[in-house]
C-alpha cells in the first residue's frame, strides 16, 4: 500500500477531533501530512504549540531545526519533508514545581492509539525521538549518555525500523550543550546525515 499525504489528511482528522484525555489542553497538536521515509517524535507540545497549531514552534523547536540545519535542511525543508508527530499530542499543562507537567500513563496509553496508527500508516524507514519520554516508548532509558549517539533497528508493531534517538532541545536542559553531550548529539546527527531515509529526504526537498 503506497502511503499518501491523503491517508496521513483523513488520520489527523480524527485526531484533531480526540477529546479522550480531561487533564490536557487541546486542540491537539500535528505536524504537515507529509509521507515521509523519516517520522521524528516528540514527547508533547507547550502552551505555545497548542496557540500556533504546530510542534516545535516556540524556543526548544528553535535549537532542533539548528541540530538540522547543520546536516543540511533548514527548518522549512524539514516541516515540508519530514513527519512529525509526538507521544502526546495535548499540552499537559504546567507543573506546580516548574516546567511542563509529565502526561501520566493513562495520558500516554490514549496517545499511543494514533501514533501506532501513524507508524502502520507511513511505515517509516527512520525514527527520531526526541527526549526521555519519547525514546522510552521504544527502547529502555536509563541515561541519556547511553543512548545518543547509537543507531537501533527495532520492530514495532511487526515493522522493522531504524531508531536514532536525540536529546530534548530544551532550553532548561544543559546535557546537549556540555560534555559528552555536545558529541554524542554530533554523532547522533552524522548517523542521521548517512542514513537513506534522510538522502531521500534531501533529494525531495
Amino acid at each position: 500500500m503506497h502511503t499518501t499525504p491523503e491517508m496521513l489528511g483523513h488520520l489527523q482528522a480524527r485526531l484533531r477531533r480526540c477529546h479522550l484525555c480531561p487533564g490536557m489542553h487541546g486542540p491537539p497538536v500535528v505536524g504537515q501530512p507529509v509521507a515521509s521515509p523519516l517520522m521524528l517524535i516528540g514527547q508533547a507540545p507547550g502552551n505555545r504549540e497548542i496557540e500556533l497549531h504546530r510542534p516545535f514552534a516556540w524556543t526548544a523547536g528553535k535549537t532542533l531545526f539548528k541540530w538540522f540545519e547543520r546536516i543540511g535542511l533548514n527548518e522549512e525543508g524539514f516541516r515540508q519533508q519530514v513527519y512529525m508527530a509526538a507521544v502526546c499530542r495535548c499540552f499537559p499543562g504546567k507543573n506546580p514545581r516548574g516546567g511542563d507537567r509529565v502526561p501520566n500513563r493513562e495520558e500516554i496509553q490514549n496517545c499511543s492509539d494514533w501514533l501506532s496508527q501513524e507508524i502502520k500508516v507511513l511505515a517509516p524507514q527512520l525514527i527520531l525521538p526526541v527526549g526521555k519520554l519519547a525514546i522510552s516508548q521504544f527502547l529502555p532509558v536509563n541515561k541519556l549518555d547511553t543512548l545518543i549517539g547509537k543507531k537501533y533497528h527495532i520492530d514495532y508493531l511487526g515493522h522493522g525500523v531504524d531508531l536514532i534517538p536525540l536529546p530534548h532541545p530544551s532550553g532548561a536542559s544543559t546535557w546537549h550543550r556540555t560534555e559528552p553531550g555536545i558529541t554524542l548529539l554530533n554523532r547522533a546527527l552524522q548517523l542521521i546525515r548517512k542514513h537513506p531515509a534522510w538522502a531521500t529526504v534531501m533529494k525531495e526537498g
